[in-house]
């Protein structure tokens, strides 16, 4: 897997929209905190427009995503925001002079879809927070931003997670993949899926009905990726909703019995996806899963 290079003060950063619409009022003040760590910031020419849901129409989306991969002065390409969309324009992006000038793509929820293109062609992104979450109310730096950009410029880190009672412990190794669980389970069977052999998962979610995820669970059952995995790593499952008659379970339930029969390390509760903890996980790149009863690490290797 190939490795972005780490950035460094003075070095680009495009910033697009290449799903839902956003307000500049939401991400103007991470702009200028950026500007303000020393970095130059390009824009992308459509990233406040607004078609229906979207930011612009597919061919606007298109153009300022194509524009960032193909800039070769650029170090990394954040997206302003998930929502939906990416689906729509992903079969046109040309990843040619993205290849000989790689750069980091930084985003989640709906940005799995570009993760999992980017790792299938053999590079490595980061899922992580986003510009409308870059600072917290006091407009302050959040601990998810600092984390973002300690990975950004190529240290090493490592998380701990206090033990959960749906942990199952063990050790293993492996390329970390995922991101978003209803995403990946709308890429299987297409160009885009994501090979689980041999890897350690990740997954989140946000406002799926339980109902859902079940099914999204036994899919991944089914298809025998579950079985082909060395670890899991389960984030955070966020507003989940039920219907009038209950589903019965909770979504970490839903889970762990869906993991049971599998001899591997399981670890609940790592601060990732739709929740005020958004730490950045670098998809495609190795990682080492330590589970035990006090506390848990993930590792880059």
């Amino acid at each position: 897997m190939v490795i972005p290079p780490p950035i460094k003060k003075g070095d680009k950063i495009r910033v697009v929209s290449p799903a839902g619409k956003i307000q500049e009022e939401h991400i103007l003040p991470a702009i200028n905190w950026l500007e303000n760590q020393g970095y130059v910031v390009g824009l992308g020419k459509h990233i406040f427009n607004q078609h229906y849901q979207f930011a612009g129409t597919k061919k606007q989306r298109l153009e300022d995503l194509q524009a960032a991969l193909d800039d070769s002065e650029a170090s990394a390409i954040i997206c302003s925001r998930g929502g939906y969309g990416a689906v729509q324009i992903v079969e046109q992006l040309d990843f040619t002079t993205f290849k000989k000038h790689p750069k980091w793509l930084v985003g989640f929820s709906d940005i799995t879809l570009l993760h999992s293109y980017l790792n299938n062609l053999g590079y490595v992104s980061i899922h992580g927070v986003m510009p409308r979450y870059f600072l917290v109310e006091s407009g302050e730096p959040s601990q998810n931003l600092l984390a973002l950009f300690n990975v950004l410029t190529n240290q090493k880190i490592s998380f701990s997670v206090k033990a959960n009672p749906f942990n199952k412990m063990g050790i293993a190794e492996g390329k970390l993949v995922g991101g978003n669980l209803s995403i990946i389970g709308s890429l299987m069977g297409t160009s885009l899926d994501i090979d689980m052999d041999g890897c350690i998962l990740f997954i989140e979610d946000i406002n799926e009905y339980l109902y859902k995820i079940d099914r999204l669970m036994h899919q991944l059952k089914l298809s025998s990726k579950l079985k082909l995995l060395k670890g899991l790593v389960i984030g955070s499952f966020t507003g989940m909703q039920d219907n009038k008659t209950p589903f019965g379970k909770t979504a970490w339930e839903i889970i762990s019995e869906a993991v049971g029969e599998y001899n591997y390390p399981v670890l609940f509760g790592f601060p990732a996806g739709h929740d005020a903890e958004n730490l950045p996980l670098l998809l495609g790149a190795k990682y080492k899963l330590e589970v035990t009863a006090e506390v848990s690490n993930l590792t880059l290797k």
